[in-house]
């Protein structure tokens, strides 16, 4: 009887959080935080367009946040407000498509589903950041390394996400048939189901056993190792080394004005280089010891966006998490330019990686025409140049820094 309760308090968990792609236009208020602490009247402030911006709560809005607290668009001469903190991903979509906010960071293949699907012109003007998510499993999920994914419960933060491509990717690899199915319904051993869930939410979920593990951004990776008793199993910069995940996006009428929007990408990009060498500061910005923009501590900020060595997750006495320290890739670092070859490679996998809703539109899309249509690089050339160069972020080649190969290996 004891177990029966705990099976149907877990569903019920799963189904009251979880949130479906059909929500992406369903206007449900989730917003918070609704600031007007604006800098527009500030001395050297010339221009009178405002930047409005949003963001989740999470690490991958580093370069947003960052961008107004320490008034780099006060230095390019912009008025900025404070960015709204937002709980989800389809609000934070709908907020942005309805002019509310003319800039905000989204998972990369939503753009390409406003963009292709929904015919929005929205415009990715930088990547946000690289890497900085993971798997983490609950400490009595069973799950000791991604080969034991099979019969489990696994969320993701949203269909259109890096999360649910790579999460597909290692099953598959594993032989483990990714399943989008009725929570009720048992799972074959050789079976993953998935579904969305907010990402504030998956700690306590993982904790209270209502699921056995996510795959999310930072820092509620490292909130689940600190608060809630679980292991990273896999960092995905490990996976696709140094692969996009949020992107920062304008409508593209905004670029109309290239003397703004140009100076807006220059503040974004010099955000993320500062992030880049400053971690530890930053880490507090970001904390709710700091400027408040995330909700956990300081020493969670910190770990989700430094704490990286072989010892606690290495394949030698560590979790797993990390297999190929070869790589030299960092648990979360920053680079703004969007790469062709990584476009190609999304739009592909994308096309491999199952998701709830009408997925017509993806059968006709060719990664040329998405770099080409979709990606705004001019800002980021600039912003980069008049930086000291884009070999100043990660993973960059110094001898073509515009130019990489994408590397995965599960």
């Amino acid at each position: 009887m004891k177990d029966e309760k705990n099976i149907i308090s877990r569903r019920r968990f799963i189904r009251n959080s979880a949130v479906g792609l059909s929500a992406l236009f369903a206007g449900y208020p989730l917003l918070q935080g609704c600031s007007k602490d604006e800098q527009g009247a500030a001395p050297g402030v010339t221009s009178s367009k405002t930047v409005k911006s949003c963001y989740l709560p999470i690490t991958d809005a580093t370069p947003i946040i960052l961008a107004h607290e320490l008034g780099f668009y006060k230095e390019m001469g912009i008025a900025s407000e404070r960015p709204v903190l937002i709980r989800g991903w389809a609000p934070m979509a709908e907020a942005f498509m309805a002019g509310r906010f003319n800039l905000t960071h989204l998972l990369a293949p939503i753009p390409i589903y406003m963009r292709y699907s929904k015919g929005f012109p929205v415009k990715v003007v930088a990547w946000d950041h690289i890497n900085g998510s993971a798997l983490t499993v609950g400490k009595e999920s069973g799950i000791d390394s991604y080969a034991d994914l099979g019969g489990k419960q696994i969320a993701v933060p949203y269909w259109y996400s890096m999360h649910n491509i790579i999460i597909q990717m290692i099953a598959k690899e594993m032989g483990i048939e990714p399943v989008i199915q009725n929570k009720n319904k048992p799972l074959r051993d050789n079976q993953m189901n998935l579904f969305v869930m907010a990402p504030p939410d998956m700690p306590t979920a993982m904790a209270s056993k209502a699921i056995d593990g996510y795959i999310v951004a930072e820092p509620f990776n490292a909130a689940g190792e600190i608060l809630a008793g679980g292991k990273i199993v896999r960092f995905t910069g490990d996976v696709w080394k140094n692969h996009p995940c949020c992107v920062a996006v304008m409508n593209e009428k905004e670029l109309a004005d290239q003397a703004w929007s140009h100076d807006v990408i220059k503040a974004l990009v010099k955000a993320e280089l500062w992030a880049l060498n400053n971690a530890e500061e930053a880490a507090h910005i970001l904390s709710k010891d700091g400027a408040q923009y995330l909700p956990l501590p300081e020493k969670v900020i910190k770990r989700a966006m430094l704490k990286y060595d072989l010892d606690t997750y290495g394949a030698n006495g560590g979790t797993g998490a990390i297999q190929h320290p070869d790589w030299n890739a960092e648990r979360l670092s920053y680079n703004p330019y969007q790469f062709e070859s990584a476009t190609h490679k999304m739009v592909e996998m994308m096309k491999q990686t199952k998701m709830e809703g009408d997925l017509s539109f993806m059968s006709g899309l060719d990664p040329a025409n998405v770099q080409k249509e979709l990606m705004y690089t001019e800002g980021v050339m600039e912003a980069s140049e008049e930086l000291g160069g884009l070999v100043q972020f990660a993973g960059v080649n110094p001898e073509n820094p515009f130019v990489r190969q994408e590397v995965i290996a599960v």
